[in-house]
């Protein structure tokens, strides 16, 4: 029984049908806490620098696995970092409630390098609020960003070379900062459209907002998001076509044709920009 409300057990007793293991106090398995602490001091040694959770684990969970450990004679974890969740109408979103969604459907809507962006958008210890217009409005903004790396990638004849800005740095290191780094990408991004085409601001922005974007997950030139983009092949043929319809309606003077061809082409999210070596568009 408790002595005092914040105890816990250590070792519980042996339940018919569940695993147990053989103690000078009969049968039994691991509580909560001890079960947690095991695995990561089996896996990962007596210390190790970082152990994650959600916010709602501090207390007692993690409070918990520190003070058994150390009971042990071992550190434990050098760093803490608990996360906030993502919530739908005010409510965690969670299996047991019944209000999650699964990736796939998400997945039908958005390529996971939008899913990507769109959940890593918030500080991890701020709370999401999860709606299909937001990761929509996210998905476009994201789609931005990849048009100027495209654009870039025009004007310097490859990819730009990854680079780490000062200031990203700065604000990764300041507990994970996200929101000051989605910041700087938007400044580096104004600044990189407009220099028209000064291959050396160009390169510098571009680059550094490859580095943001591959520190983040969510480069488009890294090759694990080579097979998302094969799958896009079939629209990016149609797209093809459509433009091609657009600019021979442009070229015989039929601009309202070709007005509402680019009306279509913009009502399945694809951006469209006009260059001097022919439209580029993306997602």
């Amino acid at each position: 029984y408790k002595k005092d409300p914040r105890d816990f057990a250590l070792w519980k007793a042996a339940k018919a049908g569940d695993p147990s293991w053989p103690t000078p106090w009969g049968d039994g398995r691991p509580g909560w806490h001890l079960e947690c602490s095991a695995m990561a001091h089996a896996y990962l040694g007596e210390a190790f620098d970082i152990h994650g959770g959600g916010l709602d684990l501090i207390f007692p969970h993690h409070e918990n696995e520190i003070a058994q450990s150390q009971a042990a004679g071992y550190k434990f974890a050098n760093l803490w970092m608990h996360n906030a969740w993502v919530t739908t109408s005010g409510e965690k979103m969670s299996k047991s409630l019944g209000n999650s969604l699964q990736v796939q459907e998400l997945l039908k809507k958005v390529r996971g390098i939008e899913l990507r962006w769109y959940l890593g958008s918030a500080h991890y210890r701020s709370m999401l609020e999860f709606s299909f217009e937001a990761l929509e409005e996210s998905a476009i903004a994201f789609r931005r960003v990849e048009a100027f790396l495209a654009r870039a990638k025009s004007v310097l004849g490859s990819d730009p070379q990854i680079l780490i800005a000062d200031e990203f740095a700065k604000a990764m290191n300041d507990d994970l900062a996200v929101p000051q780094a989605l910041a700087f990408i938007a400044e580096s991004m104004r600044i990189g459209n407009s220099a028209g085409e000064d291959k050396k601001v160009i390169a510098k922005t571009a680059g550094e907002i490859r580095g943001a974007l591959s520190i983040l997950g969510c480069d488009p030139a890294d090759p694990v998001f080579a097979a998302s983009k094969s799958n896009d092949a079939a629209m990016d043929g149609l797209i093809k076509l459509a433009l091609e319809q657009r600019e021979a309606a442009r070229l015989r003077k039929d601009f309202a044709a070709a007005d509402a061809i680019r009306d279509q082409i913009a009502s399945l999210g694809v951006i469209v920009e006009d260059t001097p070596n022919g439209p580029r568009w993306s997602y």
